[in-house]
């Protein structure tokens, strides 16, 4: 079973911005985790029920992730993922025309505004949910206050916190 710390994105019904992003050159993205230089994959967009998303998976972080073939994993301390995960937001901050979107362990889970809003009300409500980046009219929809703050313009978030020692093994 594959782990994948990733950025994925929900773009909703907007197949054109999410086809946009599929298209990103992630030649030029090296991102820096401590003293290891990670490139990303190829991003990878697919439909997932009545949405598109978008994933951004860096090269040799993960485990048992297909993309990395036979290469070696990095086994990455919590602030090292943290640095890198910081690095996939500032990937995302250029993106639009986006639902939600989030960096972490495995995050499409989160991605789905109609679990989100079964499933993780409370959370979402606490703040717990760090990271997560909800267009404006999905944040309003969902009732949410001002612990969400903006993200870049049409965006809010409750900022992320990074990676906890416990989360940076994923084996």
């Amino acid at each position: 079973m594959a782990i994948c710390f990733e950025l994925v994105v929900n773009f909703g019904d907007n197949i054109r911005a999410a086809r946009a992003a599929a298209l990103t050159d992630t030649k030029p993205w090296v991102l820096r985790a401590g003293d290891h230089s990670v490139r990303l994959h190829r991003p990878m967009l697919r439909a997932a029920g009545s949405y598109s998303e978008v994933s951004f998976v860096p090269v040799a972080v993960g485990s048992g992730v297909a993309l990395d073939g036979t290469l070696p994993r990095l086994r990455l301390t919590a602030a090292e993922l943290t640095e890198l995960g910081h690095q996939l937001y500032e990937l995302l901050a250029t993106f639009d025309g986006y639902v939600i979107a989030r960096v972490g362990w495995d995050p499409e889970s989160l991605l789905d505004p109609v679990e989100l809003k079964a499933e993780w009300s409370e959370e979402l409500a606490d703040g717990s949910l760090h990271g997560l980046v909800l267009c404006e009219s999905l944040h309003g929809e969902l009732g949410l206050d001002d612990e969400y703050v903006p993200f870049r313009p049409g965006y809010r978030w409750m900022p992320y916190r990074g990676e906890k020692p416990s989360s940076s093994t994923a084996d």
